[in-house]
């Protein structure tokens, strides 16, 4: 077997890995590469390998760094299955649709910028085409990925329908067990189960997004986050929050409606201003059978929606997203897209970041080169839509809030295996610094063949 690393190495975006088993090639993810314009339309435009030679695509979960360049890859000739739960693909369905449409809108802009024909990555047709091709199963049941090959998924507890997966694979009279983490969720977090620590493994791909860093506990966030909003509240200005519309999201809003049912956060209005993230929304509710035992009892076992209360509102229509602009009072406004690089929050970002009452409140992770980035790193300018804005408003992280696994729970996973029966571990899906520390630590915790793979470099198992 072979596998070659085509993204999300040193890098978080844009995840792909193909393997190569009995002379047939199986990819794990399609994902879209997210960053500076120009490089991520090269490298989003081309593959590693050839699309029409792929056997079967196995998606972890929804994520647009994962799944966002299926349509893509579909378009240059990928004809097989694309296997995922079925809550990723009903998700997918939603993801896709909005990405195509973004990918329209923003070749339709450099166009009449640039005054050149500009074609879009793919189109919302070619999205549709792709969605034919996906196929959903069900956690902890097998299902046949290519000759010699089986796969089972588990709950990775990271986004609605996440999953961590085992593939049973014989070739040539060998047999083993490939594990991939997938993006891996935390433990005790709201609305969904705890992810599943997969075992028994020869080969790991796991990622490694905060491979050098503990996360707070979660009680410390909840009170965090309502102490932002009483602070913020109680100086008359609103809190920005760029968030991913699926699974952020959702949590931000479960938080704050736990807050506000005992409290604990002061009464402002809230505002989900992102068309996707209201679809998505629907989608968790079709989905029940995804959540924990905390979300029932707190919410589901009297009737009430754990993604809507009195006080929020989910905006839709553009012309009700551009009043929010008006608003004369303290207010949240959630709104895609999380790295803050395309969507609503552009807008209201260019609106709010110049005056000094109002908080712009990072709750994930921003990738290198992001407008998001930048704001964390303390920019005092940055570009918007082409123009120079000043920012004089404060901005805060609260990382506590990550859907992924630390580094402590990264090692949990590693050492659930036996030193002698894992020959390799790969780490994916983290920059530089972080995959090299937790490469580090799981060396010193006796394990071997550990490897951060480069760009397009490819290893035999």
């Amino acid at each position: 077997m072979r596998i070659k690393f085509c993204g999300a190495a040193r890098t978080v975006t844009g995840s792909q890995h193909l393997l190569s088993i009995n002379g047939k090639h199986v990819l794990l993810e399609c994902g879209l590469y997210q960053g500076r314009r120009a490089e991520a339309r090269e490298k989003n435009q081309s593959f590693l390998f050839e699309p029409d030679q792929v056997e079967t695509l196995v998606l972890s979960h929804a994520h647009i760094d994962h799944s966002g360049n299926i349509p893509s890859l579909v378009k240059h000739g990928f004809q097989g299955n694309i296997i995922a739960t079925r809550a990723t693909v009903s998700l997918c369905h939603v993801m896709l649709r909005d990405s195509a449409y973004l990918q329209e809108k923003d070749a339709e802009w450099l166009r009449k910028k640039r005054e050149e024909e500009i074609e879009p990555l793919y189109t919302i047709e070619d999205a549709e085409l792709a969605l034919q091709q996906f196929m959903g199963v069900e956690y902890g049941r097998p299902f046949s990925v290519a000759p010699g090959v089986r796969a089972t998924f588990h709950d990775a507890g990271h986004i609605l329908g996440s999953a961590g997966a085992v593939f049973e694979i014989e070739e040539k009279g060998r047999r083993l067990r490939l594990g991939f983490s997938g993006d891996l969720g935390r433990f005790r977090m709201p609305i969904l189960r705890d992810p599943v620590l997969l075992d028994d493994l020869d080969v790991l791909i796991m990622e490694s997004t905060y491979g050098d860093r503990v996360h707070h506990e979660i009680e410390d966030v909840e009170e965090e986050l309502a102490g932002i909003v009483r602070t913020v509240h109680r100086r008359g200005g609103k809190i920005i929050i760029p968030a991913f519309a699926v699974g952020r999201t959702q949590m931000l809003v479960y938080y704050l409606h736990k807050l506000w049912q005992h409290n604990r956060i002061p009464e402002l209005p809230i505002y989900v201003d992102s068309p996707l993230a209201v679809d998505a929304t629907a989608v968790f509710r079709m989905h029940p059978e995804c959540f924990d035992r905390e979300t029932y009892r707190l919410f589901l076992q009297d009737g009430q929606d754990p993604f809507g209360f009195r006080r929020l509102t989910y905006v839709r229509d553009v012309e009700d997203s551009k009043k929010l602009n008006d608003l004369t009072t303290s207010a949240i406004i959630i709104s895609a897209s999380g790295m803050a690089e395309a969507g609503r929050i552009l807008h209201h970002l260019r609106n709010h970041i110049g005056k000094p009452e109002n908080l712009v409140l990072l709750v994930g992770f921003m990738a290198e080169h992001t407008l998001g980035r930048k704001l964390g790193d303390g920019a005092t300018e940055v570009k918007i839509f082409g123009e120079v804005c000043e920012r004089r408003c404060e901005v805060r992280k609260l990382e506590g809030l990550s859907a992924h696994a630390d580094r402590e729970q990264l090692l949990a996973l590693v050492q659930r295996q036996n030193p002698k029966r894992l020959q390799q571990i790969f780490l994916v899906h983290g920059e530089p610094d972080p995959a090299a520390a937790l490469a580090d630590r799981i060396r010193a915790a006796g394990y071997g063949g550990v490897h951060v793979p480069s760009p397009g470099e490819e290893f035999t198992v």
